[in-house]
Formats: C-alpha cells, structure tokens, sequence
C-alpha cells in the first residue's frame, strides 16, 4: 500500500506505511549503481529498518495485546519470526543475493502489515481513542546505532536458520 491510498488509513497505519517508503527509497538508493552499494545509505537502511522491527516489538505489538486483554494478535508469531529473519539479514555485508533476499522478505512481510485487516489496520482499530498516545510512542522511538556489517563465517549459518523459522529461504539474484 502507498501512502495515502486508504483513505480510511489511520494515524498509525499512515506513519508506519510511510516509513516502509522511507526504508525502502533508503535502499533503492543505497544500490542505485550497478554493481556496488553505498554503505553510507545501506547503514541508514540497516538502522532505520531496526529501529521500525523495535517500534512494531516494543510498542506496537504489547499495545495491541493489552487492548485485546492480554490475548496477542494471531498474526504476531509470525511477525516475530520475520523480525528476526530480517534482522538476521542486516548482519552480513550487503552482496546481490542478501539484497535479494531483504527485499523477497519484506515484500511477504510487508503485505502483512500494510494489507487490509493486517497489523497497522488492526492496530488503528484497537487503539481507537488511544490512536494519537500510541502515534507519538511511535515517533518518539529512538534512532538506533548499529555495528558494522559482519564477514564472520557463523553469520551466514545463522542467517540461513532465522530465514527457514520463519518459512523463507536465501535468494540468489541481482539487485
């Protein structure tokens, strides 16, 4: 969903879809030349998307199980999953085929949150009256600093296992 295509998209549902463009404009342009990547806007990509997983694990996710009484979203397992699939992916330096596999995951999991009666549209129903102090938890979030990328042979063993918990496997692709 782009922004402002559901006129009906609440507070929550507009700041969050908004910034999946954000993130996904930082990394269109962080592999805007063929061939190379700018690790300059990869690693504001790599920050700002962790900095989105912990806005949807630390506010968005606890908010909506305590306005449902306790009980978690049924799609919230499956969320936690991707989380960290795509937090594992933000580990090893950015060759054509994690690339890939970021933007193969994100597709999937996007839809999930964007789509119609996903989390964002969920969340913005459950909230109601409460919509506006979740947005600006939501706001307020903090920037996050992120270590650098890691060549270490246990990161891509590690990839590979959080990809297949959460049902994806490693794409081989360009950019």
């Amino acid at each position: 969903m782009k922004p402002g295509e559901n006129e009906k998209a609440g507070p929550i549902t507009d700041f969050l879809v908004k910034d999946h463009g954000r993130l996904e404009g930082l990394l269109q342009s962080a592999v805007a030349h063929a061939g190379s990547v700018d690790q300059g806007m990869y690693d504001q990509f790599r920050a700002g998307l962790l900095r989105h997983i912990g806005m949807e694990e630390k506010i968005l996710l606890p908010a909506a199980q305590r306005l449902r009484g306790g009980e978690p979203l049924s799609i919230a397992a499956k969320l936690r999953l991707d989380h960290g699939a795509i937090a594992s992916l933000l580990m090893p330096p950015p060759t054509v085929a994690v690339i890939a596999t970021i933007r193969a995951v994100l597709k999937v999991h996007n839809t999930i949150e964007e789509g119609p009666g996903g989390l964002y549209e969920t969340c913005d129903a459950l909230a109601a009256s409460e919509a506006a102090q979740l947005l600006a938890k939501l706001q307020a979030a903090p920037e996050l600093g992120v270590l650098p990328c890691s060549d270490s042979p246990v990161v891509m063993p590690a990839v590979v296992r959080a990809l297949e918990r959460a049902g994806y496997s490693f794409c081989e692709g360009t950019i």
